[in-house]
């Protein structure tokens, strides 16, 4: 069996495991927050809508509706587990889509005309509505809900035609729509050289700038199409709420309470989620330093599931065996506000042991204070560990530089903890 053979079963293999990993997540997305039966209460709903967790390492779709599968084409299966980022194409806006991006960071609802692509290929505008779902528990968001209502109406024009960059085109040129309304460039064919001059003067008109996707004039939703989206949200929240009512965990549209200190904002989840190794940040202002952050790596190989962990200090991890020494060490490191590498005998929730190469530094936030600890856990001796090429210590680093750089970047405009 050759070498490139083996390399890609064990890329299959990884990719499965990751794969089965995300879809027990979306189950207990749902699960955790609503009773059983809001599945089929939601896809009783008429509305094209989709539901999503930031708390998930990606930002999932984790619930997609009936009527959003038929407007779109995609299967239940090509949906879920996927990022909304799947339905955009070369005329998306990129505009629209940073504001989508900084109402999730901010935590707040949204509603934008957006251009979004079918699987077939073909373009279509809709007035795009989420929502942030909060916990009346916590006041933590829990889920986002977008809804998609498609428009209708025809593209606004400005002064009987298209305008970009300060150019009008009449509506009447057949050039203009193959152009603006495709949702691929097409070829210009011409029998003449005046034709194809004319062709390729549009074209640098609308392509001047070659970092900018093609962009079509926005849409503007009718009243109508408001209401409607007025009317959807009000449905889907009213079967959230009542199913997760029963759970004693209800839901509300509005933060009535503030977040429990420590609790990472959705934005910073969304972030620390691509960093794809063993690692928890710790809030070093609470009492006891809790965890509020643990990665899907470091439940992995320890067993535990985020309920388990967030909320207790990294002093769970152990055991009859674990040197007291060390635990002392790391414990000055912490006060002194310094890093420390050490190697420590750890257990996991099934009691099993094992050496733990633990790396813990502090996080500072853009002002320079110091924001959470980060420790990074490396179990000595496992296999998947020494295929790398970097060294344990030198794979450490890099996640710490990672997550320096995630924090710092979201305390510019929001400040984490007593920041």
């Amino acid at each position: 069996m050759g070498l490139g053979l083996i390399h890609r079963q064990r890329k299959a293999e990884i990719l499965k495991k990751k794969m089965e990993s995300q879809l027990s997540l979306i189950e207990q997305s749902f699960n955790t927050c609503y009773s059983l039966y809001v599945r089929e209460a939601l896809e009783e709903l008429p509305d094209n809508f989709t539901i999503t967790d930031p708390y998930i390492p990606g930002h999932p779709i984790v619930f997609a509706s009936r009527g959003f599968l038929k407007m779109s084409g995609y299967s239940i299966e090509e949906v879920i587990g996927k990022n909304g980022r799947i339905f955009q194409g070369p005329g998306t806006c990129r505009r629209s889509v940073m504001a989508i991006r900084e109402a999730i960071r901010e935590e707040r609802t949204i509603q934008i005309n957006l251009l979004n692509y079918r699987k077939d290929g073909k373009p279509f505008w809709m007035l795009f509505h989420m929502f942030p779902v909060f916990s009346k528990d916590d006041g933590r968001v829990i889920h986002f809900v977008g809804v998609q209502v498609p428009i209708s109406r025809k593209p606004r024009l400005s002064g009987g035609g298209f305008r970009r960059k300060g150019v009008t085109f009449c509506e009447d040129v057949p050039e203009m729509h193959d152009f603006l309304l495709g949702s691929c460039r097409k070829e210009v064919c011409s029998d003449s050289l005046l034709e194809l001059s004319r062709a390729l003067v549009l074209d640098s008109v609308l392509h001047s700038d070659s970092k900018e996707s093609e962009v079509i004039e926005p849409c503007e939703a009718s009243d109508l199409e408001k209401r409607r989206a007025t009317t959807a949200t009000n449905s889907i929240f009213s079967v959230l709420t009542h199913y997760s009512e029963s759970t004693g965990r209800s839901v509300c549209r509005k933060r009535y309470r503030i977040p429990q200190a420590g609790l990472l904002c959705s934005s910073l989840n969304i972030s620390l989620g691509r960093i794809e190794k063993s690692f928890v940040l710790t809030n070093p202002y609470l009492s006891n330093m809790p965890i509020v952050y643990a990665s899907d790596a470091f439940l992995k190989m320890t067993g535990y599931a985020r309920d388990d962990v967030l909320g207790r200090n990294c002093r769970f991890l152990s055991g009859v065996d674990t040197d007291t020494s060390t635990l002392y060490q790391i414990r000055e490191s912490i006060q002194s506000e310094q890093a420390c590498t050490v190697h420590i005998l750890n257990y996991r929730k099934d009691k099993s042991s094992f050496w733990n190469l633990l790396h813990t530094s502090p996080v500072r936030n853009a002002s320079g204070k110091i924001a959470y600890f980060v420790e990074v856990h490396t179990e000595e001796g496992c296999k998947s560990q020494e295929r790398h090429r970097l060294s344990p210590e030198m794979r450490q680093l890099s996640v710490v530089s990672a997550v320096k750089v995630v924090v710092r970047s979201s305390s510019l405009v929001s400040s984490p903890s007593r920041s």
